[in-house]
């Protein structure tokens, strides 16, 4: 049984699946489509929400977590291009996992990436229909407030009136009560959902549907009003820098900055999405490494350039608001300029809204094709050669979470999975390398032998921790061994993977830059709450019990060998 949960697939066998198996996908992407899809998805709700806390918590050095975090998304990124350029496949990381650590690993891959795209779409629809609402009132449109909100903020906000009183609520807390005091009732309970989130999903969903060029045309217009939009509030706001601002530097230390992790690698995960419509692309094996990594690189400088200016414009103590960019230029007394980035800003999201919506329903198709789901999630639209059963699918599971749940519950979910995908991309290549098959990849991995760096830049990172982090360390001594198995098991599976890639770099001399992405996302992870990993944890036993009730005697590979 083991040999047949790790089965792998040769990529021969993958690219002819794809070729014969009935795609019928339309192949009509060039690479300046993949990059403006890949900005479409970075540049959303990040840039125009999470960025305010982010600043908020870090002050002006969350600049540099921006650096960090794309420094390390451009190590998977060359990872994912390599992949991309030798399975030049829908499928994302779950196909490279297939060809690399074989099936099992690949499932779990594939329902992680649910996490990533269908989850992280419900917080962006939700945003949206934050930035819609605000839109509306700035136009005196008013819709009613219990149309526009999860009920849990409502019953949360019931709850804190009838212990503390009204009049102690804050602002916010106040608008939800009174969605909760004028909703229809039905059996006595208030009919209170967030229709802008669910409408928008549903819109884009029949977007997405009818064809990958309409989605691609839209994209574009999209991006180009929003990037525009961004170097206008870039260019524009360098006039209202105040220096003084940037004092202090880092107020709240490391773990300040840190602390926006989380919110600064979700504005980052989209670049992954690009290797989800391969089979739509002319020239995959070419274009698919250039576009991920081109707009990982504006996408970054964007980032940095506009988190100085905002840091610049106002104090970071300001920015824990939801419309950030709006927010500075109403500060300066530039109203006019806060009302056409409130408007700019629902574009904006709308396009990373688009591109996610296209991604999902793609894995889902090439987990179908592999006989791993059920056969009509491989269902191409006869006219508008889509998935359309798992394009309708995707759209009821993304907005109907969106519709009645909180956004602070998928937020930091999102990245978890996320970073499990990556970490296996990354060590997927350095198998590759191992095993020979990079030299059927058109791109590769730029090669530095790491035999030496590895270990002995694990020997340096101790040194150091040990002499800059003597708080830290007592720390751990005061916890006791059951509170450091719960709170910081991450941490010490990150050093014991360390050590692991020491050994095997000096036997194997493995490429540096992939062990590179595999230590710097695996750190990334153990900086999220624990909660997180709860979650994380039931939804893959979740996903586990669907493979081994249907994926694991339905694959494709395992009625191969029988036959």
């Amino acid at each position: 049984m083991a040999n047949r949960l790790f089965r792998k697939k040769s990529v021969d066998q993958i690219l002819s699946d794809a070729e014969h198996g009935g795609s019928g996908l339309a192949k009509i992407l060039g690479v300046k489509d993949l990059i403006s899809l890949g900005i479409a998805a970075i540049v959303g709700a990040g840039i125009f929400s999470t960025i305010g806390l982010a600043s908020y918590n870090g002050g002006p050095a969350v600049s540099l977590l921006f650096v960090f975090v794309a420094f390390a998304c451009v190590f998977t990124a060359l990872s994912y291009a390599q992949f991309a350029s030798t399975v030049p496949v829908s499928g994302s990381a779950y196909t490279y996992a297939y060809v690399a650590f074989g099936e099992l690993f690949a499932w779990i891959i594939g329902w992680a990436l649910v996490l990533e795209y269908a989850v992280s779409n419900m917080v962006v629809a939700i945003s949206w229909s934050q930035y819609f609402v605000s839109m509306l009132e700035g136009f005196g449109i008013n819709l009613p407030k219990w149309m526009t909100m999860a009920p849990g903020y409502a019953l949360d906000a019931h709850t804190k009136a009838l212990s503390v009183g009204a009049d102690q609520l804050e602002n916010i807390e106040k608008v939800a009560l009174q969605a909760y005091e004028t909703a229809p009732r039905f059996l006595d309970m208030p009919i209170i959902f967030d229709m802008p989130a669910g409408l928008i999903t549903v819109l884009v969903t029949a977007l997405v549907y009818i064809g990958i060029k309409e989605s691609q045309r839209a994209s574009n217009i999209m991006v180009i009003i929003k990037v525009g939009i961004i170097l206008a509030v870039i260019f524009g706001g360098i006039f209202f820098v105040k220096p003084e601002n940037w004092t202090p530097f880092a107020p709240n230390g490391l773990a300040g900055v840190m602390s926006g992790v989380a919110a600064v690698f979700f504005a980052f995960i989209g670049f992954d999405s690009i290797s989800t419509t391969a089979e739509e692309c002319k020239n995959p094996q070419r274009d698919l490494p250039r576009a991920m990594i081109y707009c990982l690189v504006i996408c970054a400088v964007l980032y940095v350039a506009i988190t100085i200016v905002l840091t610049g414009m106002v104090n970071y103590k300001e920015l824990n608001v939801k419309d950030p960019l709006a927010y500075v230029f109403s500060y300066v007394g530039f109203d006019h300029m806060a009302g056409i980035i409130s408007v700019t800003s629902v574009i904006a999201i709308t396009s990373a809204l688009l591109v996610f919506q296209l991604a999902q329903p793609r894995i889902w198709m090439t987990m179908s094709r592999d006989g791993l789901l059920w056969k009509k999630f491989s269902t191409i639209h006869p006219k508008y050669k889509t998935p359309s059963f798992a394009t309708i699918v995707t759209g009821f599971v993304v907005a109907i979470p969106a519709l009645f749940f909180k956004m602070d519950f998928f937020v930091d979910l999102t990245s978890v999975g996320t970073f499990f995908a990556f970490i296996l991309v990354c060590a997927g290549v350095l198998y590759m390398d191992h095993s020979g098959l990079s030299a059927r990849s058109k791109f590769k991995v730029p090669y530095i032998n790491g035999k030496y760096i590895v270990g002995v830049g694990m020997i340096i990172a101790l040194i150091l921790t040990y002499k800059y982090s003597d708080e830290n360390l007592s720390h751990w001594l005061e916890m006791g061994s059951a509170n450091i198995l719960i709170h910081k098991s991450l941490v010490i599976i990150f050093w014991l993977t360390w050590a692991v890639l020491s050994v095997m770099s000096f036997k194997y001399k493995f490429s540096l830059l992939p062990v590179i992405g595999v230590l710097i996302n695996l750190y990334l992870m153990s900086e999220l709450g624990a909660s997180n990993w709860i979650i994380f944890v039931i939804w893959l036993l979740i996903g586990l019990v669907i493979y081994f009730s249907y994926g694991y005697k339905n694959s494709k590979l395992n009625k191969t060998k029988e036959a």
